[in-house]
């Protein structure tokens, strides 16, 4: 949201400027207004300064007046060649040619994908209004020479909730790995905006993510992607069931679960119990949870990873400061568009004083001034243009911080597996402790009754049953338990040089940007200041 707020105030103040243009007709330099004489003369000079202040450009957009400012041309300029580099870095994350890879053949390897061409589609559905329902889907283009795709340059056409689909499954395939957060369903946007401009929005969005895992070292060679971008028609990927399917199937198999007719599978543990899957188990770990925070008992396993522990602690402090950056880069943005509308008005004030001189003159030293306040009135608009154009590559640098804020959701999300992973582990301490226990009690019973208890005997045996699949399924939890931290130490070791190198860039091009813009400004002043010294000498 914040990184919507932070580009739509600076899109809107584009679109004003974009219209702050005035015309001119610069036959008459300044100089000969005073040599060419007579008011006739001057009278040449001005009527499209008397139609920009009749018809109020300002509101009215749809007017032409583009030659009064002469464009800047920023050929020469080291800022500009700088943006052209860069640009597709700073809009999809396109780390592609400065991403460190542990080999040279890492390196030449690609993965280009965009997004385009939204379509409409009806759905079939048996609503009583033909055509009632529709979906948008979106032209999927990927280039590549990448080894597990079947060619080099393919198209698909895919819908968002084939987007949800992806997502869900690289989120269960890939726990632990810091995955780069789907676009959101946006029901409010879609109410709120036009429809082109909400489906605009959403191909961008959609873009952005699948250019973000297009550059990640391990996403981008899933099979799960591979799919996405290649399968032809509908995507063949096993659709995620939803939470409460989950729950109710987990209902039916409760009964038998707690009466002890039916055990979880060993490897059913590498999943998180909160998807709903296993009830039973989801009550456990929950009382387990709750036993951690507050049964004043070390728990059986705790988390011993102190480097871990320690960068958890400094990537907390990381979001907050990146909160606070992000929050003044969003005035600095609003300044400079202030600032740059209130030089576009001030050139427009300007350009009606001039027209009032000019009108009124009866000296010729009136007419010399009228055309210097001309001068002044260009130099106030190139001003003002020049402001636009530098908030928007303002905005382009400093972006970076929005998607490093969401980046950090991301790796809470990585976080929050490994956690649950280990709350698995826990509960299954637990649970193999309570086991042996029972077992323990029921054996020392048993033993005190001659030939024993068979009835005894037989849930002695349905216990030690019941305490082998628990062991098997301990394994697999801690074998999971170690792959997510695995998966999260290399992660947290890509994320820092990335965000090393991707930091140095913005800041690189921020500075350049400011520096570039504001020595062009300083020509746009410099020029007026020559053109009106004679008044500092007089």
């Amino acid at each position: 949201m914040m990184d919507h707020d932070f580009r739509d105030s600076t899109e809107k103040s584009s679109d004003y400027m974009e219209n702050l243009n005035l015309e001119d007709n610069q036959r008459h330099p300044a100089g000969d207004v005073g040599g060419g004489g007579g008011s006739g003369g001057g009278g040449g000079d001005f009527p499209e300064i008397s139609a920009v202040i009749d018809h109020q450009p300002l509101k009215n957009p749809s007017l032409s007046l583009n030659s009064f400012l002469e464009p800047p041309s920023y050929a020469d300029a080291m800022f500009r060649s700088f943006d052209a580099e860069s640009i597709a870095e700073i809009n999809g994350h396109d780390r592609l040619n400065s991403q460190s890879f542990s080999s040279s053949d890492e390196i030449s390897e690609f993965l280009h994908v965009s997004v385009s061409d939204p379509q409409k589609v009806p759905e079939s559905s048996n609503s009583l209004v033909p055509g009632s329902n529709y979906y948008f889907n979106y032209l999927i283009t990927t280039r590549t020479n990448l080894d597990n795709f079947s060619s080099t340059e393919f198209s698909v056409r895919r819908r968002f909730s084939e987007v949800v689909t992806l997502a869900d499954r690289l989120s269960e395939c890939y726990r632990g790995f810091v995955i780069p957060l789907r676009p959101d369903k946006s029901i409010m946007e879609s109410q709120m905006m036009q429809q082109t401009e909400f489906v605009e929005h959403r191909m961008i969005a959609i873009e952005k993510y699948l250019k973000k895992l297009a550059v990640h070292p391990t996403i981008r060679k899933s099979e799960e992607l591979r799919v996405f971008l290649e399968a032809e028609g509908r995507l063949p990927m096993v659709k995620t069931v939803d939470v409460a399917s989950r729950m109710l199937d987990s209902v039916v198999k409760l009964p038998g679960q707690l009466i002890g007719e039916s055990a979880m599978a060993a490897e059913e543990v590498v999943q998180p119990a909160k998807g709903g899957r296993d009830l039973l188990r989801l009550f456990k770990e929950l009382k387990q949870a709750v036993s951690n925070d507050w049964g004043g008992v070390k728990p059986p396993v705790v988390e011993e990873d102190k480097e871990f522990l320690e960068k958890k602690l400094r990537l907390n402090d990381l979001e907050q400061q990146l909160v606070n950056v992000s929050e003044q880069a969003e005035t600095l943005v609003k300044a400079q568009q202030d600032m740059g509308e209130t030089m576009g008005e001030l050139g427009l004030a300007f350009v009606k004083l001039t027209k009032f001189e000019f009108d009124e003159a009866l000296y010729e030293c009136q007419r010399t001034r009228a055309a210097d306040m001309k001068n002044m009135a260009t130099a106030a608009v190139k001003a003002s243009r020049l402001y636009r154009e530098l908030n928007s590559q303002t905005v382009k640098h400093l972006d970076k911080l929005h998607d490093y804020l969401g980046m950090m959701l991301a790796v809470d999300n990585a976080f929050t597996d490994r956690s649950n992973a280990l709350l698995t582990v826990q509960t299954l301490v637990s649970e193999i402790s309570s086991l042996r226990s029972r077992i323990e009690k029921l054996e020392i019973a048993s033993s005190k009754i001659f030939g024993g208890d068979k009835s005894r005997m037989r849930k002695i045996e349905e216990l030690k049953e019941a305490l082998k699949v628990t062991e098997d399924a301990k394994l697999c939890a801690v074998k999971e338990y170690e792959r997510i931290k695995d998966n999260n130490r290399s992660e947290l070791a890509r994320i820092d040089m990335e965000r090393r190198s991707d930091f140095m860039s913005m800041l690189k091009g921020f500075v350049v940007n400011q520096a570039g813009y504001a020595e062009k400004m300083a020509n746009v002043w410099e020029k007026v200041a020559e053109e009106t010294s004679g008044y500092a000498e007089s």
